[in-house]
């Protein structure tokens, strides 16, 4: 912002929007003759989001522009922003290494990477159905078993792990029988204890941490330390100490059978 401008002079400069419906759709009535100095860092990102919006663009872009903003305010302000892009039409281009940002704010998301487009695709479809090892691991907490593709039948496939047990999942593009591959599950949707139906294994408890709407979960399966669990904070969820061994296990349809990196 113009440091020696009001919020008024900073809004008006060079724009030709409705400043009134402007003005009323970022909450800035009460800040029209204070200064920059003055303002909050969510008032300060209002008051330039409004001036370049103030210039009737056609499309908007957003270079990180929350990042030196406090956790609870940077949420309050995607939500903002969100529902202002919804009032307006404008089209944003919105880019941020946040992955939960990208699947709060976003009609569709680009993954990147190198200079590539990995997948383009709604958030809800990034997330439940990635396409490559790459986008698995990058949105969002992932679990990854490695093993080979044993058979392949229509949409699913039959892995042998490197651990020696097998497990079926969705082949997505793992390749031809013989194949390396990755096995991508997300932490949600592994089950624990009587809930555990299918691709059952073993698993010990070696971390809880409670973070209030469920609990994080870390255990060893196969070997691998960093398998994470996600355990919903409900009374029908069952308990879990550490140190316990018990079964788990992951439906089918929620394993992606994926390239190997």
């Amino acid at each position: 912002l113009f440091p020696h401008m009001s919020v008024r002079q900073n809004l008006t400069y060079g724009g030709d929007r409705d400043f009134d419906t402007l003005v009323d759709l970022l909450g800035l009535g009460d800040l029209m003759d204070r200064q920059p100095a003055g303002l909050s860092g969510g008032e300060k990102q209002r008051v330039a989001l409004g001036r370049a919006l103030m210039r009737g663009p056609d499309v908007l872009l957003m270079d990180e522009p929350l990042g030196a903003l406090d956790k609870q305010l940077r949420e309050h302000m995607q939500f903002e922003i969100k529902h202002l892009h919804e009032q307006l039409g404008v089209t944003v281009v919105y880019v941020t290494h946040d992955q939960s940002e990208a699947l709060t704010m976003s009609d569709r998301v680009a993954v990147f990477d190198d200079g590539r487009i990995q997948q383009l695709a709604s958030p809800e479809e990034l997330y439940e159905r990635p396409q490559n090892s790459f986008v698995a691991q990058f949105i969002g907490e992932n679990n990854r078993l490695m093993g080979h593709v044993d058979k392949l039948d229509g949409d699913n496939s039959i892995v042998t792990l490197d651990s020696g047990e097998q497990s079926s999942a969705l082949a997505v593009n793992c390749g031809e029988a013989g194949s390396r591959t990755l096995l991508s599950i997300r932490p949600e949707r592994i089950r624990i204890g009587d809930q555990a139906k299918e691709n059952v294994t073993k698993a010990k408890v070696l971390e809880l941490i409670y973070l209030g709407d469920h609990i994080r979960c870390r255990m060893d399966v196969h070997g691998d330390s960093q398998f994470i669990a996600k355990i919903p904070n409900s009374p029908e969820s069952q308990r879990v100490y550490v140190g316990q061994d018990l079964n788990i296990g992951w439906a089918a349809e929620d394993c992606r059978a994926l390239n190997a990196e």
